[in-house]
C-alpha cells in the first residue's frame, strides 16, 4: 500500500535534539586539594550531577564548574556558571554578565524569577528579557573592605543586580528613584521572603545604585531586609528642568563679570 502523501511528510519531520548530558568536572578549579579548607572531603568529589544541578539544568541553561577552591575561605562546592533562565512558557531571559555560583543559590534565584519576579512585572503588562549588570562570586571582603569578614559573594552565594530590561526595550533600574514605588515596594516584599539577605539604598552606602541578595546562613533563621524604597520627593531630591548654562559674555564684558563671581 502506498503512504499518504500526509504520513510521509510526517515521517520526514526530524525529532528535537537531547539536551546534552551534564558534565561534572572533577578537577578542582583552582589551588590544590590540600588547601581546600577543613570542609573539604575528597571522598564528595564526583562525576555524577547533585539533585540541585538535574533541578536547575531543567530550568536554565547552566555550565557545571569545577570546585573553586581559596584562597583563604573563598570557593565553594557544586558551583555553576548560569547564563540564562527559561520561564514557565519556555521564554529565555538572559543574564548580563552571566552568574558564577553555588548551585543552591543559583536555583533559589532561577526560581524567583520564574516564579515571583516573572509574575510582578507581567501585572504591569512586560515581558522580561534579560537581568543586567549582575556581580556574582568574587573572593574579596565585604564591601571591598581589605581584611573584612569574607563576602557572601567569595562563596558564590550572592548576587547583585543593576537593572532588568524587557521586550519592548525599556528597562526598570529597581534603586531609580523615578521609578514606580509601588512596583519597587513589591519586589522588596518577594525577595526579602525567598533570600536571606537584601541590601539596597539606606542600608550601608555601599548598595544605592543596585541591589544585593543572597542565602547567608544565620542562626535562628535570621533575615536582614534592608532596602528604603524612596521616591525623589521623599528623598529630597529635586527634579524639574535643568537650566541651559548662561551664554559666554562678548569681549569686552568679560572682565566686568569675572569681578562679579564668587571666588572658587
Amino acid at each position: 500500500m502506498l503512504a499518504s502523501p500526509v504520513l510521509a511528510a510526517a515521517q520526514d519531520v526530524p525529532l528535537p535534539r537531547q539536551r546534552p548530558k551534564i558534565v561534572v568536572p572533577v578537577e578542582p578549579h583552582s589551588f590544590a586539594e590540600a588547601v581546600a579548607g577543613l570542609d573539604f572531603d575528597p571522598a564528595s568529589v564526583t562525576d555524577q550531577p547533585t539533585p540541585c544541578l538535574v533541578d536547575l539544568d531543567a530550568v536554565a541553561l547552566i555550565e557545571p564548574l569545577p570546585r573553586l577552591i581559596g584562597p583563604g575561605q573563598c570557593g565553594g562546592p557544586d558551583m555553576v556558571r548560569m547564563r540564562t533562565i527559561f520561564l514557565r512558557d519556555k521564554h529565555p531571559v538572559t543574564i548580563n554578565p552571566p552568574l558564577t555560583l553555588r548551585c543552591r543559590m543559583a536555583g533559589t534565584f532561577a526560581h524567583f524569577v520564574r516564579d515571583e519576579l516573572t509574575t510582578i512585572l507581567k501585572a504591569g503588562g512586560r515581558t522580561l528579557r534579560s537581568i543586567d549588570g549582575t556581580g556574582s562570586y568574587e573572593c574579596r571582603g565585604r564591601n571591598r573592605i581589605v581584611g573584612a569578614k569574607v563576602s557572601e559573594h567569595g562563596k558564590g552565594n550572592a548576587i547583585d543586580i543593576h537593572s532588568v530590561s524587557f521586550t519592548d526595550g525599556s528597562e526598570l533600574f529597581p534603586t531609580d528613584l523615578l521609578a514606580n514605588r509601588e512596583l519597587r515596594e513589591t519586589l522588596k516584599a518577594a525577595a526579602c521572603e525567598k533570600f536571606a539577605t537584601v541590601l539596597g539604598p539606606g542600608s550601608d552606602g555601599y548598595h544605592e545604585e543596585h541591589v544585593h541578595i543572597d542565602l547567608a546562613e544565620r542562626r535562628n533563621n535570621y533575615k536582614m531586609c534592608q532596602w528604603n524604597v524612596l521616591t525623589a520627593a521623599a528623598s529630597g531630591v529635586v527634579t524639574g528642568v535643568v537650566p541651559l548654562p548662561r551664554p559666554r559674555p562678548v569681549e569686552g564684558e568679560a572682565a566686568d563679570e569675572a569681578d562679579e563671581r564668587p571666588d572658587e
